[in-house]
């Protein structure tokens, strides 16, 4: 089995235990992170528009709640699988715990394509998934987001129906919301501007002028666009863009904002007049400043990360770098700033969407903006420092910083009974 097709779950545990080698954490402490809390599997029963009736997979896991209740998206992919959702469980425990927010890790998923089902189709999935794990999240539990083909307008649905359910508004028990109903100025492109704030620490630790810097950008959806549209306003160059039906390229650089307009009409960035089109699989290896994956998994693999060129990574997606690859980049002198760190941005605004929600006191883009910046600038250098201090990777250093914290919740709030 290549790197390219390894499971995404024991990827995930294999550099979980790298970490806990490092840390010398006991047997019980060790079986406690690898095993999550709770896993849910439904059946989602949906009548289509035909009237016939299908039915679709659907996941709800919480890894760990040690630090607080569980947070993470819910994804609707085709590809969704438990073990996908299990390590992106685990993930959003060391990502909440890095950026010290009071979250543990959660994920959600159901195994579909969105794009095949009309509006009414994805309403009522959407309704029926929510009433199978509804006594399983809420505002003090386990706290939805979007993810990878879900939006706003699907959190809305969350959470009504689960309102609907306890007889009153409860916008807490989702964050991604809709402004009108209770979301946070920012959320929309969090991901995206945590993202950009820790390419801009790493520029600045590595004493990087930003002066005509190139970028690459897999993946032009929420966050690609908007990774995409910040750095093209801060004078950064941005070369190229891919989406799943291909890719473009001009080194001169992209309008990520016509780019963006050209897809809405055409349905994909190929095609567009001021790009040349490139295989979509090559972006990751252009000769340019940064790379950002902003797509799936096991995007870099051992087959292609000797041909990277860039000199940093900024892993906006979840996972995109296999343990193989990533020893291959290391190696190559390339920074990469890992996902636990690099997209944290948005659990991080959920959060704040959360606070704001439960209190009903809601704050500006400006403080928003500020506040994000102020916890990602925090989250970075500390786990710049342990990288310094221990003489190993970004990834490592945030690993080490992330499960030492919740080692040492679980030992300070013990084993019941």
């Amino acid at each position: 089995m290549t790197d390219k097709k390894q499971n995404v779950w024991d990827m995930t545990l294999e550099r979980l235990d790298s970490t806990m080698d490092l840390l010398n954490l006991t047997p019980g402490i060790r079986k406690y992170l690898r095993q999550p809390r709770k896993v849910l599997e439904v059946a989602v029963t949906v009548k289509m528009d035909n009237g016939d009736i299908d039915i679709f997979t659907g996941y709800r896991i919480q890894h760990n709640t040690n630090r607080g209740p569980g947070k993470g998206g819910i994804r609707y992919h085709q590809d969704v699988t438990r073990d996908e959702i299990k390590a992106l469980a685990l993930l959003m425990t060391l990502k909440c715990t890095v950026v010290g927010i009071p979250f543990g890790g959660a994920k959600g998923g159901i195994a579909v394509d969105p794009k095949k089902l009309s509006l009414k189709e994805l309403e009522n999935m959407t309704r029926r998934y929510t009433f199978e794990i509804i006594n399983n999240i809420g505002p003090e539990k386990d706290i939805p987001a979007p993810d990878v083909g879900t939006n706003s307008q699907v959190m809305a649905w969350i959470m009504d129906t689960y309102s609907i359910d306890k007889g009153y508004a409860v916008p807490g028990v989702v964050t991604g919301k809709p402004i009108e109903l209770g979301g946070s100025l920012g959320r929309e492109y969090a991901t995206s501007l945590g993202c950009v704030y820790t390419i801009l620490s790493t520029l600045k630790v590595k004493e990087i002028d930003t002066t005509d810097l190139t970028v690459a950008i897999q993946g032009f959806g929420n966050v690609g666009y908007n990774c995409a549209r910040i750095l093209y306003d801060l004078g950064f160059i941005v070369v190229a863009v891919s989406d799943v039906d291909g890719a473009i390229f001009n080194n001169k650089g992209l309008n990520p904002y016509k780019v963006a307009d050209h897809r809405d009409k055409t349905g994909s960035v190929k095609g567009y007049n001021d790009g040349e089109d490139i295989e979509r699989d090559s972006l990751l290896t252009l000769d340019c400043d940064i790379l950002i994956p902003a797509a799936l998994e096991n995007q870099i693999v051992q087959g292609n990360a000797d041909d990277i060129k860039a000199k940093i990574i900024a892993e906006a997606a979840n996972a995109p770098i296999t343990p193989k690859a990533e020893k291959i980049l290391v190696g190559n002198d390339i920074f990469v700033i890992p996902d636990t760190l690099c997209n944290a941005g948005g659990v991080t605004v959920s959060y704040f969407e959360w606070v704001q929600g439960n209190l009903s006191y809601f704050w500006s883009e400006r403080e928003v903006k500020l506040r994000l910046r102020d916890i990602m600038d925090k989250a970075f250098y500390e786990v710049y420092k342990v990288a310094q201090d221990r003489k190993v990777d970004m990834r490592t250093a945030a690993g080490l910083l992330a499960v030492e914290r919740v080692a040492k919740a679980i030992k300070l709030r013990g084993i019941y009974p």
